[in-house]
């Protein structure tokens, strides 16, 4: 199979950005930043991954605050530190691998101020470091969480500019595509299921106020960015919870996000409601993302337990996602891709100092090949 006819490793187009292939690493928290601040680990970290021929490699969910972080080890963008951190994690990524890369900006809101799941996850204590938390509705995330500042109307404005400030310092990093986080219980998911909003202004209510937010951030940085600059946005297709967000909601958000000019949506679940249940399974989020791209009609990336080439293949090629994400896969083998590649029989690039690693330049040693 060449790489023309293995679907995974066709090119894809995200406005004037092409990907060599379909391959995308997922946004994965590492819990390894100071103060916000990308550190040595990130760059070993995404620097493996940009050599391994994914399409596209995204950084971790990025804070837009301080206040916006899961836990004090997350990163954030709201300073020149953490611009400078970011950039030279960046140029290194350009320099040497073969991937695009990609941020997505995200603001925990009331799921914000915890432990690092190493520490158990749960809320940070006064004397621990605490920091108050925001969200659409004065809702905690569970009885054992801190109870968030409902956010008024002049505090959303001003949240509005943290996501434009963020995306402004996104460009001058170099990053090939922004991405926002408003999925997996993060406080733009907040504002869009009815289970966290419970406002009664126009940010509450109706599916058309719940959504507004998102919509809003979006259409802020369409204007912002250059003609033909990829913008997506990760969505949690349902909470798994009567009472929550639904996929048809899903359907409707993304309708309108291609509207204003959003290039592709990256469908997740859940992570709203602890009450939730989910039955996971290779490739169980798939459906969702199927629905999306037949009845959104954008380009839809699918993600959860894809570990398999075959499966993967047989996703894009069968028209029911246009990208597939690896999150866990990818660090259990970050050349995943190149495996990929071999075992679907098609070509992937190699870094210059990789390439004598490529089954292809050493035949004897991979006598399957033939």
């Amino acid at each position: 199979m060449s790489s023309q006819s293995s679907a995974l490793f066709s090119p894809l187009q995200l406005g004037d950005l092409t990907l060599d292939n379909r391959i995308v690493v997922s946004p994965m928290c590492q819990y390894a930043a100071t103060d916000g601040v990308a550190e040595d680990w990130h760059l070993m970290n995404l620097g493996q991954y940009a050599m391994g021929a994914a399409g596209l490699v995204f950084v971790e969910a990025t804070a837009v605050t301080p206040q916006g972080r899961i836990s004090p080890k997350c990163l954030s963008l709201h300073n020149d530190a953490c611009e400078n951190g970011l950039k030279r994690i960046v140029d290194f990524c350009k320099q040497y691998g073969v991937s695009k890369i990609g941020i997505q900006l995200a603001h925990a809101g009331r799921k914000a101020s915890t432990h690092p799941p190493s520490g158990g996850g749960k809320p940070l204590q006064d004397d621990e470091g605490a920091w108050p938390t925001i969200a659409p509705s004065a809702l905690p995330y569970d009885s054992d969480w801190h109870v968030p500042h409902a956010l008024s109307l002049d505090d959303i404005a001003e949240l509005r500019q943290h996501f434009l400030d963020a995306a402004a310092r996104s460009l001058r990093i170099g990053f090939d595509v922004i991405e926002l986080h408003g999925g997996h219980g993060y406080l733009l998911h907040q504002f869009m299921s009815p289970i966290s909003n419970r406002r009664d202004d126009q940010y509450g209510g109706s599916l058309e106020n719940r959504i507004r937010l998102p919509l809003e951030i979006m259409a802020d940085l369409r204007a912002l960015v250059p003609s033909g600059y990829p913008l997506g946005i990760r969505i949690s297709a349902t909470d798994w919870v009567d009472g929550g967000w639904t996929p048809e909601e899903t359907v409707v958000l993304c309708q309108r996000m291609k509207e204003i000019g959003c290039d592709f949506v990256d469908i997740t679940s859940g992570a709203l409601d602890p009450r939730q249940k989910i039955p996971l399974g290779p490739g169980y989020q798939v459906p969702f993302a199927e629905k999306v791209k037949r009845e959104a009609e954008i380009t839809t990336m699918t993600v959860g337990m894809i570990r398999d080439p075959h499966l993967a293949e047989k996703i894009v090629s069968g028209g029911q996602a246009d990208l597939i994400a690896l999150a866990r896969g990818m660090m259990y083998d970050p050349r995943w891709a190149w495996h990929a590649a071999i075992t679907l029989g098609a070509e992937t690039p190699y870094a210059p100092q990789y390439a004598r690693a490529n089954p292809r330049a050493w035949p004897l040693a991979f006598p399957e090949l033939d």
